[in-house]
């Protein structure tokens, strides 16, 4: 860096201009002077699939508001908007209120004029994150669940509900922290729920740092599938998780509600034994023939304490590093084992990618609150982040090169663009780069929005 003349005028102890690198004998300048300049111009695509989808609308009808609203200078909904646009911006933390909130795309997005007043701090945020209290999170809950089963256009034919518990590590005092030895540290282990086929986001549950019991499994499930059925009757649930949800209590109440299940089913002796030949087979095949060989078996099996004989498939793989067998239990009966393994258990996978752009992508993992309320409350908003984002791809983007894209990826191409905002008494105009690649995505969401008005 070079520094022919002194700098300018200083912005916050930053000069407002600075002198870089010479290209020959022209000089290269920074100059800070645009006060209408927002590197986050996609704030307003993520504003209209926040219209669409409806989630934010719901979060606010399920909170409480006991402030005086004569002394309000930020609505709930404001509040709500500010927060998950900055989620899914990559400003993760209450702090980047205090730096974003006079940025003018950002307004925008929340329901405010460029030229209005600020939008709020740290510290209204974060006593928003720790007045919310236990009934509201419990309507909430319910409003994520309402949300998804709104986003069926009519009852789908078959609906699969993928659970699975993720480690939040934490470094505090949190509550319901525990030590976790597979991890080898204190965390805190949510509750992600997914839809398997469309993964739309169903519910997310902070919980204790250890591995799911069967009351906590079959609360969550009760409340999920009795809305459910309420809403499409005639559809059929399947239940999928790893084999820390095959508990007999769970099986016994999945089947006593009509709810099928395909879990994973954790190695034993009998079963062992049971596959043993097919293990000895697999294993000369590969000695043979010197590659991998693959091969399934469906038998029935009742362990001790269940209450009845039930079907499982195994699946015994042999390379030549060894042998390796994977079991899981199910109540599908007319289903091929190597399809019911391959094609649907197997699926399952794409939870943890959910679970990946959720954690980390969408930075979920930040359950950093003292109380488990506040916590659960944040996780919500990181939740509602996903469900804006997840629904932005689900319509806008899809067709699209980024139909497929991670969260990751769609706010570096999307929602990280630079806009100068020009308002007037009647427009609020952003200028884009006219070679901005993010252009198409904004002409199909201007005509989803107006579709949307018009009807």
């Amino acid at each position: 860096m070079t520094s022919d003349t002194p700098p300018q005028t200083a912005l916050n102890g930053i000069p407002t201009q600075m002198e870089f690198t010479r290209l020959g004998s022209v000089r290269v300048q920074a100059v800070f002077d645009e006060p209408e300049l927002s590197s986050d111009g996609g704030a307003l695509l993520l504003r209209e699939a926040a219209q669409v989808n409806g989630i934010l609308d719901a979060m606010v009808g399920a909170i409480r508001d006991d402030r005086d609203q004569a002394h309000v200078q930020h609505t709930l909904k404001e509040l709500l908007t500010q927060r998950t646009m900055q989620i899914c911006h990559g400003y993760e933390d209450a702090n980047d209120c205090d730096t974003m909130r006079e940025d003018a795309v950002l307004k925008i997005a929340a329901g405010r004029g460029p030229n209005d007043g600020a939008l709020a701090s740290q510290p209204t945020m974060t006593r928003l994150e720790n007045n919310v209290g236990m009934r509201d999170l419990i309507r909430l809950f319910y409003a994520f669940v309402d949300n998804f089963l709104d986003s069926y256009a009519s009852a789908p034919d078959c609906m699969v509900i993928d659970m699975d518990p993720t480690p939040n590590r934490v470094y505090g005092d949190q509550q319901l922290a525990l030590f976790n030895a597979h991890y080898d540290e204190y965390c805190l282990m949510p509750f992600h729920v997914y839809e398997g086929i469309t993964g739309r986001l169903i519910a997310t549950i902070v919980r204790p740092g250890k591995t799911p019991s069967k009351e906590e499994i079959i609360a969550l499930l009760k409340r999920i599938v009795r809305r459910a059925k309420a809403r499409f009757p005639r559809t059929e649930i399947v239940f999928r998780a790893d084999s820390h949800h095959t508990k007999p209590d769970v099986m016994d109440w999945l089947e006593a509600n009509d709810v099928r299940y395909v879990t994973g089913m954790a190695t034993n002796a009998v079963l062992r034994r049971e596959v043993q030949p097919m293990i000895d087979r697999a294993a000369a095949i590969t000695r043979e023939e010197m590659g991998r060989f693959r091969t399934f078996r469906s038998f029935n099996y009742r362990a001790e304490s269940w209450s009845r004989s039930r079907r499982i498939v195994a699946r015994i793989e042999s390379t030549g590093l060894g042998t390796d067998v994977r079991f899981i239990v199910t109540d599908l009966d007319r289903v091929g084992a190597k399809f019911l393994y391959e094609r649907f258990y197997c699926d399952r996978g794409n939870a943890e990618l959910m679970i990946k752009e959720h954690k980390c992508f969408l930075k979920s993992s930040r359950t950093s609150c003292t109380s488990a309320i506040a916590n659960q409350f944040r996780l919500f908003l990181h939740s509602a982040a996903y469900v804006i984002m997840h629904g932005l791809r689900d319509t806008a983007l899809r067709g699209t090169e980024l139909a497929t894209a991670t969260f990751d990826t769609i706010r570096l191409r999307l929602l990280k663009v630079a806009a100068r905002v020009e308002s007037g008494k009647t427009f609020v105009r952003l200028h884009l780069s006219a070679r901005c690649p993010a252009a198409p995505v904004f002409a199909r969401i201007a005509g989803i929005a107006a579709t949307v008005r018009v009807t």
